[in-house]
């Protein structure tokens, strides 16, 4: 082969590389442009605070798989480029840079939102706001809802640091004993159970205060004894990619393990408050286990994916109207049979112009159908609570 030809294959080796996309930055773009629907002033302004919370949940969910996958290769030391020319620490290195500007983009969208919901009657009160009557409304609740639920720990030689799981929440803090001055580290886990904005009364007004700043507001009745130095949030997401042989001899006992070893993976984000000490940062960094590269500082608000709880507000002027999708009409005809309206005719469901609930009403016919002795379905994403499973876990327990 000669010098011209090699040369040829090379350089068209190189222009290739520019055809491709690098699939985890191509999805950083796509959540960009769902971030942009928060900015988007057509949209009513509590569906905007919905789309910044979806583009934070997409976020944290691109970390626990994506940003895990690439750390396990880098971990791994694999080198191999894929073919959009990159090799996982460049990647990496790409995808850090453009996730922490849309994590930037985030907090300035939730600056803005704040102040327009405030135009709207909706008020997020910063701890500077509190009038005496939202203090004295503030602490029946924390007596009530808040205290009980906490359980603060001292983190020395004899109370080692606890484990976060993923997503968890946690206040870090440097307190002073009272009788002596030494000087302790503690910490006071968020339950994930509570609700992020408290809702008080108000001028005819929608007040909400975060929880965060209830719990800093009132840290001298968790600690009495002590004088609170400094204080900071922070919060932990971990590794939760599973990788599953398929060809194990015993698939369920395989997941069963793998979820296990889920809750405990490896920290690939640890995000902070901007505004946290150093040393208060690095005893979390160290105590926790994480990487220096895992360390995120954010300046507003920590864990946007809670401004979703905004969107439930009975404001139906900020919101979309409410679209009532339809059900299949040869099957209410036929009193809800499924089974008689497919033998008729087969037909579509049409998604989300018509209602996934007679999809959810024809698993659960099936479940409950001595003729059916299987059921074969493939589930992308399902919710907490989530009909379809409930009606595959009544199948299974029918003994299908």
């Amino acid at each position: 082969m000669t010098k011209a030809v090699n040369e040829e294959i090379a350089t068209e080796g190189t222009a290739s590389k520019d055809r491709f996309l690098n699939r985890e930055l191509s999805w950083l773009e796509f959540n960009a442009r769902v971030l942009a629907e928060a900015e988007n002033t057509k949209i009513p302004l509590l569906e905007r605070v919905r789309f910044l919370s979806i583009s934070a949940s997409n976020l944290d969910e691109f970390y626990m798989v994506r940003v895990a996958g690439l750390k396990g290769q880098i971990d791994a030391g694999v080198t191999v480029e894929s073919p959009d020319g990159l090799t996982p620490s460049q990647a990496m290195e790409a995808v850090r840079e453009r996730a922490n500007r849309i994590m930037r983009d985030q907090q300035d969208c939730w600056r803005r939102l704040k102040i327009e919901l405030r135009g709207a009657g909706i008020l997020v009160l910063s701890r500077e706001e509190f009038t005496p009557e939202d203090l004295s409304q503030l602490k029946i609740y924390f007596d009530a809802q808040v205290f009980p639920l906490l359980t603060p720990v001292a983190i020395d030689r004899a109370h080692p640091f606890p484990f976060i799981p993923n997503m968890g929440y946690s206040m870090a803090l440097q307190i002073c004993r009272k009788k002596d001055g030494k000087v302790m580290r503690a910490l006071i886990p968020l339950p994930n159970m509570m609700e992020r904005f408290v809702k008080i009364e108000g001028d005819g007004q929608v007040r909400l205060v975060m929880l965060e700043d209830i719990i800093a507001q009132f840290l001298a009745d968790i600690f009495p004894d002590f004088d609170v130095e400094q204080w900071a949030w922070f919060r932990i997401i971990r590794d939760t990619e599973v990788e599953i042989d398929e060809e194990a001899e015993d698939l369920l006992r395989t997941f069963q393990s793998a979820l296990k070893q889920r809750i405990r993976g490896t920290i690939v984000s640890l995000t902070v408050a901007e505004d946290i000490s150093d040393d208060l940062c690095q005893m979390i960094v160290d105590e926790a286990g994480a990487k220096p590269e895992a360390v995120i500082r954010i300046g507003e608000l920590i864990g946007l994916t809670n401004t979703a709880e905004l969107a439930e507000l009975d404001r139906p002027d900020l919101l979309f109207e409410p679209f009532n999708a339809r059900f299949p009409e040869r099957v209410r005809e036929l009193g809800g049979d499924c089974f008689e309206a497919i033998r008729q005719k087969d037909f579509i469901v049409h998604h989300p112009y018509e209602s996934f609930d007679v999809v959810v009403q024809f698993i659960r016919q099936a479940a409950r159908d001595p003729n059916v002795v299987a059921v074969k379905q493939t589930l992308y994403r399902t919710s907490n609570d989530s009909p379809t499973v409930a009606a595959l876990i009544e199948a299974a327990e029918a003994g299908k």
